[in-house]
């Protein structure tokens, strides 16, 4: 790029401290208004920007990808996932991707967490009576509103990366057995560390736990990596819970699964056919149901926008960015 300052065009509204940080650096046009772009807008950002910020929901396909101008040359994502971004037809363009590995790592552990000890204690159901209830509660009794003690359950982790294994850190002070799947087994000091257990198996593993946490990105590889056909061999009195990407599991299935008792319960952050949410979910007592929240602090989205600046100004200054997304790392898988 020349000595101007580079035209970096954001797509929805970040933190204020993070915006008025990028208008110092560079030549910044924001989004005031936080609705998302329509495509057309999309690509005239892509024809107009030498950096372009997109979030999560910005949907950069090869279509979109073809409108780049000759003086883009960086999307620097905000967010960790880049199954938003078709980051080979990027590649094709000479177009560099990054995203922000790592920044919203304990804020999503700690929302997997909450779903964990929500779902089987039936605290939603607990606070609706209170909420909307309250003249049916005649006080306490000893066989009213019972859930299910989580110390000493097993706890299946799939997906044993920066988020899983803090998940397990987590469910380790709570009592729980850790129990893993994962593409690759995590080094021995690290199973020794969480005592986890490793299933090369993923089917084998689903069949055996009380609780199965889902921490895979979403890829075509892990795309209903859940299935129907897996999900009916967790047990009738297992839960799910789902902070990672809604395509990871047959949202279907499932909902019809805990409508026949064949699931406990779920604890879902993230939608297959998001903002859509399918309707049986919605309306069973048994699923806890939050509006992708599991990265939603201020702490969380700071540290991400600082990690995109160090992002476009570490590429500006002619070094690869630390947070650089290769083809390759689009295929990744939990199995």
């Amino acid at each position: 790029m020349s000595s101007r300052k580079p035209l970096v065009i954001i797509t929805r509204k970040l933190p204020d401290i993070i915006e008025t940080r990028m208008c110092e650096l560079f030549e910044t046009r924001l989004n005031v208004d936080d609705a998302p772009m329509r495509r057309s807008e999309l690509k005239r950002a892509m024809a107009e920007a030498d950096v372009l910020v997109p979030t999560i929901t910005d949907q950069l396909d090869a279509e979109i990808i073809k409108e780049a101008g000759p003086n883009l040359k960086l999307i620097a994502n905000f967010g960790t996932g880049i199954d938003n971004i078709d980051v080979n037809a990027a590649a094709a363009r000479g177009i560099t991707i990054t995203n922000t590995q790592g920044a919203l790592t304990q804020d999503t552990a700690d929302m997997t967490m909450a779903l964990i000890l929500a779902v089987p204690r039936r605290l939603i159901e607990g606070v609706n009576i209170i909420k909307h209830g309250a003249a049916d509660w005649q006080g306490w009794s000893p066989t009213w509103m019972l859930g299910r003690r989580i110390w000493g359950k097993r706890l299946g982790i799939i997906g044993m990366g920066r988020i899983g294994s803090a998940v397990a850190r987590r469910a380790r002070a709570f009592g729980l057995q850790i129990h893993y799947h994962n593409r690759h087994r995590v080094p021995q000091k690290l199973e020794a560390e969480l005592e986890a257990t490793y299933w090369e198996s993923l089917d084998q593993m689903l069949a055996r736990m009380d609780i199965i946490s889902v921490n895979c990105p979403h890829t075509p590889a892990t795309y209903h990596l859940l299935s129907a056909r897996r999900l009916k061999l967790m047990r009738p009195d297992a839960y799910l819970v789902n902070t990672a990407r809604g395509e990871v599991i047959d949202e279907n299935a499932l909902a019809r699964m805990i409508d026949a008792g064949e699931l406990a319960g779920a604890g879902l952050d993230v939608f297959e056919h998001a903002p859509a949410v399918n309707p049986r979910l919605k309306a069973s007592d048994k699923v806890v149901l939050v509006p992708h929240m599991g990265s939603a602090t201020l702490e969380g989205r700071v540290e991400t926008g600082e990690m995109v600046i160090i992002n476009i100004r570490t590429f500006i200054d002619g070094h690869n960015p630390p947070n650089r997304v290769l083809p390759d790392m689009t295929n990744l898988s939990a199995g």
